[in-house]
């Protein structure tokens, strides 16, 4: 999938996906000044918004065979290590996938160290795509 089918905010934050499938999704951001705080480190909500928007997506894959798509009922990220720029990888797996909810796992990774810089939980409601 490319930023183009992506939504303008998920392409502002610059995530970029290079595997997408109902069971897994991984990508990247190469992190810049844009994604900075006032106080010159990367702002949570860029890691917030990858882990919200690689879950959905995945979740979203998953169900979309039945007519569904999946929205995010509860986003809980930690973040574990301050960064002002760099590549950090994103990888999104579920947890459980059920007939009415998902829940999914997302690890943000920095891969020159292998260290994680932030990892979140999000559950997500299926729903029947609009008509």
């Amino acid at each position: 999938m490319n930023l183009e089918a992506a939504s303008g905010f998920v392409s502002a934050a610059g995530l970029q996906l290079d595997e997408v499938s109902g069971t897994k999704v991984v990508g990247h951001i190469d992190l810049s000044e844009a994604h900075h705080t006032p106080w010159g480190v990367v702002h949570g909500g860029v890691y917030t918004t990858a882990v919200e928007s690689a879950a959905s997506i995945g979740a979203s894959t998953a169900v979309a065979d039945r007519g569904e798509f999946a929205v995010g009922v509860h986003n809980g990220t930690d973040f574990l290590r301050a960064r002002t720029g760099g590549r950090v990888d994103v990888v999104a797996v579920p947890i459980q996938q059920g007939r009415v909810q998902q829940l999914w796992s997302v690890v943000i990774t920095d891969p020159e160290s292998g260290k994680e810089v932030a990892r979140g939980q999000v559950r997500l409601q299926n729903v029947p795509l609009p008509k």
